[in-house]
């Protein structure tokens, strides 16, 4: 975005390729997805569009998307898929929970309309940090700030205040707190409003879709690439940054490991979780209670991963995704609880060999590194906890496909140490466990004049659309409001 704004931009990538979570690698004709793939709404525009799809479009590189609807849904109520966009939930609700649960659910949905509307009425990609943000909400979106009431302040408190008001049905509750721990690592006592009240306009309005981008991930990584180097940006693979140059309390570069300074004319922007940034700054350049309020952020606990290649014969029909939730009552929090499991080549079969498929489960913000910390990559203690903890994992996947052992040919298992290792992020976290209501998410301005944060430690939610939204408030916190008002006219918000 920095770039799109004609601001001359180097990124210092520490890994030897480009994507940071989000990356993918190949080994004997798979792909491997390392991070995301479930997503919607990239292929959407206008307000209702979600942040990455307005970074790609403000930076002109559309996606080749793949739309589907299905995701294979095993709950302890039972097992359903689930074709968003149709109104088979409500079918699959009946059978599993009854007519109450459908009665209250259609409630929910009536109850869940104003703040849909609210949530889409000043997208993230309008915001800045600067005293030029009043101007631009304001002159831009006072109307629809008006049309929207008292549901917009309403937007950031917790998403169970609105299911208080609606139902205490155990089906509903059970599910929006595993919606809410899809989107931010955390039930909906702890999630934002606006998280699921933009999912609600996502998956539940008719003819909704889900989407897969043609490439997988790295399609995503490759097109914010084409973006970056056309506007003359540059990206520095294998760079790993030391510390944030600081001198007369501005932020005005960076010191390599290999002894070399970049400098910066502008800003530095760390994408750097908020506990990694502050141990890159000097000590003395920050204020003591800045640095210990940033490094008290709350995290959330780290992943495990099971990536296979397997024989596809005979498996016609099977979908993208399935989600395995072992039980409601230890909650979707607990350990090796709730299990995603995404088969990407079902979609894209040139992610693997003919005839095969590539598989990626994984136990979301749910593995703690406290099992880990201890041990070492590569000695024979760790190995032997992989196979320990990668067990759950193989049983999720036993329930999509039976003989799913017999079938594979390569096995490859993540852990916090690797996510720790390969994103350099602190305790291999997956991001901010903040509370809605009870913490105060942290902004991309810091004490240090010139030095910005973005990812998904500073912003609400999780994951890709944190980044995207939070990358997008800090370029458009460099440039003038009409820089600014400009790209929010060229993508049509």
């Amino acid at each position: 975005m920095a770039a799109r704004y004609g601001l001359d931009v180097t990124v210092c990538e520490s890994h030897s390729i480009p994507g940071g979570a989000a990356q993918g690698w190949k080994q004997d004709g798979y792909h491997f997805e390392a991070g995301p793939s479930l997503y919607s709404g990239m292929a959407s525009t206008g307000r209702g569009a979600n942040p990455l799809a307005h970074v790609l479009q403000a930076i002109g590189e559309p996606l080749d998307i793949i739309k589907y609807n299905g995701w294979n849904v095993m709950i302890p109520e039972g097992q359903f898929v689930d074709r968003v966009g149709t109104g088979d939930f409500i079918s699959h609700m009946h059978r599993l929970a009854g007519p109450e649960a459908v009665a209250d659910w259609k409630r929910l949905q009536t109850a869940m309309e104003p703040y849909t509307k609210a949530a889409a009425a000043v997208p993230s990609m309008a915001l800045r940090q600067d005293p030029a943000a009043a101007i631009t909400l304001l002159g831009r979106y006072l109307p629809s700030l008006f049309s929207s009431g008292t549901s917009s302040a309403r937007l950031i408190k917790p998403a169970s205040e609105v299911l208080d008001e609606v139902t205490k049905n155990p089906f509903i509750r059970h599910w929006m707190d595993l919606l809410c721990f899809l989107l931010q690592g955390q039930t909906a006592d702890n999630t934002i409003l606006a998280l699921i009240a933009f999912m609600f306009a996502d998956w539940y309005k008719p003819n909704a879709s889900l989407e897969f981008p043609r490439g997988g991930s790295m399609g995503i990584v490759s097109a914010l690439l084409r973006g970056l180097k056309k506007k003359g940006g540059r990206l520095l693979l294998n760079t790993h940054v030391e510390q944030i140059v600081v001198e007369g309390g501005r932020a005005v570069g960076v010191r390599l490991r290999d002894g070399n300074i970049l400098r910066a004319r502008k800003a530095v922007v760390s994408n750097a979780s908020v506990w990694d940034t502050v141990k890159l700054v000097p000590a003395d350049a920050l204020p003591v209670q800045w640095r210990q309020e940033a490094l008290a952020t709350p995290p959330c606990d780290s992943f495990m991963h099971l990536h296979l290649g397997f024989d596809a014969t005979g498996l016609e029909g099977l979908e993208m995704h399935h989600i395995v939730v072992q039980g409601w009552e230890q909650g979707v929090q607990a350990e090796q609880n709730v299990t995603l499991v995404s088969i990407a080549s079902i979609q894209d079969p040139k992610l693997a060999p003919k005839g095969k498929h590539t598989l990626h489960a994984y136990h979301p913000a749910t593995e703690p590194f406290s099992h880990w910390q201890h041990l070492q990559r590569g000695t024979p203690e760790y190995e032997q906890k992989k196979q320990e903890r990668s067990q759950a994992l193989w049983r999720a996947v036993e329930k999509c496909i039976s003989d799913i052992h017999e079938r594979t040919e390569i096995e490859l298992v993540g852990t916090p140490l690797t996510h720790q290792h390969f994103v350099r992020k602190h305790r291999g976290t997956y991001g901010h466990s903040m509370a809605a209501g009870k913490d105060d998410y942290r902004s991309s301005r810091t004490p240090v004049a010139g030095l910005l944060c973005c990812g998904d430690s500073v912003f609400p939610g999780i994951g890709v659309p944190a980044v995207a939204a939070s990358g997008a408030i800090a370029a458009n916190s460099l440039v003038p409001i009409w820089a600014h008002w400009k790209m929010l006219n060229d993508i049509g918000v």
